[in-house]
């Protein structure tokens, strides 16, 4: 299955959302489709040799929506300097098409300035341009647009001219509704200031058509209401459009009509004008939009945020000289330098110089990290102190800030089970609640004996108040915010499903290597008989142990190294399999092993017995040496644990979970780790290939279980577990089988991860509780329920005030996710 995502543009409500998933999943090829409406785009899976891409884009502009596709291309516009006629600009026009990968060119010989679509995978930029050094012309400085950057304009526009027309629309409306309702209020004895020549008992003409000249420019500036929402209409697919078309357009033809009563001497009918419910409520839902457009966009703060950290351009080395160009035009294998201040363009291995880098953007870790030759960088990172030259190796769609940015676009558009009720709710909720309106009005009518403004003021009340947005921006807003905070805290969170089912987790099942603890062994104890020097001991062993090729030995040749011990001459260097080794320094015999071979060599070692049993029973591993057949001392070396592991289990017993632990070692030093960081249960002595099967143990008890790994061999684990979380540090394939990445090796992101899924999936019950309690309620007030029972009446213009706030309400509460602060954030504010 291939997988696509596509830009849809004329959304206005969940019904558009429902309608296009309905008419993509009806095609033959088709594995999944899922619109998100916050974010305006499609997340297909489908079968291209079964169902081209354009077939997916065809059936969704079939039904009135626009498909934006991602370009493949880049744009760049070059000012010319030195052309002189439209000839040049023919002439550059000429030179540049022919130019392999340009996909079209347009100078403008008035402005000077060269329009270039062209793929960097096939041309370089710096080639466009040499090209038309070459014809003649000067190739000045270029301004490149970016694909994150036109979609921000674009949207700032569209926010823009909401605004303006609210704007507009209020400007007419405003007066409309004062001139109306002053007469009304002058009957309870409200009397503001009012021209007499409007009197609407003495010239209700004049009158009438001051409200029709009001009343115009307010449905001018709303015209997409009718256009969109009589579209839909035509096309069996009523969307909320629909239904402020349907009600306003009804308010104005019924006062119409009223108008040319009183042009025909019926003076009576300007009580039955209802131009200025109809200016008003697209001036409510107009306002509505506008709030709706400003937090949409803030939900998707967290993708701006990544793409803004990447640098627009890259110093590279070519022919001996260093040249800024585009970030688009680096290369695989290039030789870019980095200056101290700079940052990393792309992702690739340091050839030469040293410097600390600041990786925080990415993985959230504060301190800087030495860097060296042989060392990786990461695109968006920040290099701190020295200056270096590093080679590219991963470009593009390829780094890890680009992987980062796909996954949490991903997980954005993904939908949460949850869902699946608003969802279906959404899919049939326009065309019931117009059907609720005609009938409820027509019941009216005949109930009120015929009175067909009354009848009439229900109906367009029922169509205004209903609100299919609300329903639909429940779950996605919430999504998109907690998923984009997630990855601010450096926990990226594949989808909604993993989101909701991470607040079920009872049970957290931890690998002990390399998640609990460190994952590398370090000297620990260094013990001696007879008062003898540690130093001199640890630096007589990792002497000898410098020839040696195993973990524990390498442990004590790096501890010897970080107390800066010199290494002695070492002779007839011999390793005991499954022992340990002996070696000949300083004319002394040295033996060091486990108590298999002291025992061999009948080594006593009583003196040291009880503190060998107590460095045990701490889970560290107590390596004896012997000098010349007695025993010298112990060098203790352990897989230490993390400083956050503690904290992080406390976390997760606040939270009321069971911690578990899963590890290979023995049940003694498992017991002595899981002792050290408060593990309720310990699942030791377990082989690679049986952990997954240890997991499944687990959920037949009716748990619903986590697995925290980092290994090759935890892959099968995390897939099988209902949460599988993956630790960043680790490898590709853990990660993969992950649902949930930690970009740092803290474990204290477990907790912050379980928090997180917990206050979003309380948030999208919130958006739910408000969107469905909303309707329910909202309704049949409009509807007249209150009336029947010698209540109030609800007007139209409340209704649709009503109708605008909800979907605001319901953003702005998903917006207050952005408050959430990880559990380590906390301990330090507390």
């Amino acid at each position: 299955m291939d997988s696509q995502v596509l830009s849809i543009r004329g959304m206005t409500c969940a019904a558009c959302a429902q309608r296009i998933e309905k008419t993509v999943r009806k095609l033959s090829g088709i594995g999944q489709a899922t619109v998100n409406l916050a974010s305006e785009k499609l997340f297909v899976e489908y079968d291209e040799s079964s169902l081209p891409l354009t077939a997916i884009k065809e059936a969704v502009s079939k039904i009135g929506y626009e498909v934006v596709e991602k370009s493949e291309n880049s744009n760049v516009t070059i000012p010319i300097g030195g052309m002189t006629c439209a000839a040049c600009a023919q002439r550059v026009e000429k030179v540049l098409t022919k130019l392999p990968g340009v996909a079209s060119v347009s100078v403008n010989f008035a402005t000077e300035k060269a329009i270039v679509a062209y793929d960097p995978h096939k041309v370089r930029l710096s080639a466009i341009k040499e090209a038309i050094e070459k014809a003649g012309y000067k190739a000045l400085e270029v301004n490149k647009a970016d694909a994150g950057d036109e979609d921000r304009a674009r949207k700032q526009k569209a926010i823009k001219v909401l605004w303006t027309k609210f704007i507009v629309s209020a400007v007419f409306s405003l007066p409309l509704l004062y001139i109306a309702m002053v007469p009304m209020l002058t009957q309870y004895g409200i009397v503001l200031p009012y021209p007499k020549s409007l009197d609407p008992m003495n010239y209700s003409l004049i009158y009438a058509l001051l409200e029709i000249v009001l009343v115009l420019p307010v449905i001018g500036v709303g015209y997409k209401f009718y256009t969109v929402g009589f579209k839909a209409l035509w096309n069996r697919s009523p969307n909320m459009d629909s239904l402020i078309a349907i009600g306003t357009t009804a308010a104005v033809l019924y006062s119409l009509y009223n108008t040319w009563q009183i042009a025909a001497g019926n003076f009576k009918a300007v009580e039955a004008l209802y131009f200025e419910t109809a200016g008003v409520i697209i001036t409510l839902i107009l306002l509505g939009k506008s709030l709706e457009a400003v937090s949409k966009g803030r939900t998707s703060e967290a993708i701006k945020k990544l793409m803004g950290l990447a640098p627009k351009t890259a110093l590279v080395l070519q022919n001996g000289a260093e040249k800024e160009i585009p970030i688009d035009e680096v290369e695989i294998d290039d030789i870019i330098i980095v200056k101290p201040g700079a940052k990393i363009p792309v992702d690739g291995s340091v050839i030469g110089g040293h410097t600390s880098i600041d990786e925080s953007m990415l993985t959230g870790e504060s301190m800087p990290v030495d860097k060296k030759a042989g060392d990786p960088v990461y695109a968006a990172s920040l290099n701190t102190t020295g200056t270096i030259e590093f080679k590219a190796e991963k470009i593009g769609s390829d780094t890890a800030l680009a992987q980062i940015i796909k996954l949490v676009e991903d997980a954005q558009g993904s939908k949460a089970p949850i869902a699946a009720m608003a969802d279906k709710v959404s899919g049939v909720f326009v065309p019931v609640v117009a059907a609720i309106a005609l009938l409820v009005g027509v019941a009216w009518f005949f109930g009120s004996g015929g009175d067909i403004k009354f009848a009439l003021t229900i109906f367009i009340s029922v169509l205004v108040i209903a609100c299919p947005c609300a329903l639909g921006l429940a779950t996605p807003t919430a999504i998109m915010v907690g998923t984009g905070k997630g990855a601010e805290n450096g926990i990226l969170i594949k989808g909604g499903e993993a989101l909701e089912t991470a607040h079920k987790i009872n049970t957290i099942v931890f690998d002990k290597t390399g998640t609990i603890t460190e994952g590398k062994p370090t000297v620990t104890d260094v013990l001696t008989t007879e008062g003898a020097d540690p130093n001199n001991l640890l630096q007589i062993t990792a002497s000898a142990e410098k020839s040696s090729e195993h973990p524990l030995g390498q442990a004590i040749v790096a501890g010897a190294q970080e107390l800066g011990l010199e290494f002695l001459k070492v002779d007839d260097f011999n390793s005991i399999t499954g022992r340990g080794i002996e070696a000949q320094t300083n004319g002394q015999t040295i033996l060091a092993g486990n108590r298999k071979l002291m025992i061999e060599r009948e080594i006593s070692l009583t003196a040291l017995e009880a503190e060998a049993d107590t460095l045990a029973s701490e889970g560290k591993t107590p390596m004896y040496v012997a000098l010349d057949g007695r025993l010298a001392g112990i060098v203790a070396v352990a897989d230490v644990v993390k400083p956050s592991s503690k904290a992080a289990i406390e976390s997760l017993h606040k939270m009321g979970i069971e911690v578990a632990m899963i590890t290979g070692d023995n049940a003694k030093t498992a017991a002595a780790i899981a002792k050290q960081v408060g593990i309720d249960r310990v699942l030791a002595e377990v082989l690679p290939q049986d952990k997954s099967n240890e997991v499944k143990k687990l959920q037949a008890e009716g748990r619903k279980v986590a697995m925290v790994g980092d290994g090759i061999n935890d892959a099968p684990a995390l897939a099988g577990a209902d949460i599988g979380i993956a630790i960043g540090s680790g490898t590709d394939v853990a990660m993969e089988s992950a649902d949930i990445v930690l970009m740092r090796s803290q474990l204290t992101d477990v907790p912050t991860a379980i928090d997180l899924s917990k206050k979003t999936i309380r948030n999208i019950k919130q958006n739910l509780f408000w969107a469905f309690g909303y309707n329910v309620i909202g309704i049949p007030i409009a509807a007249g329920v209150l009336h029947l029972f010698g209540g109030p009446l609800l007007n139209p213009v409340f209704a649709a005030a009503a109708m605008s706030l909800s979907s605001v309400s319901v953003l702005t509460n998903a917006l207050r996710l952005k408050r959430f602060k990880a559990t380590s954030q906390k301990k330090k504010g507390a």
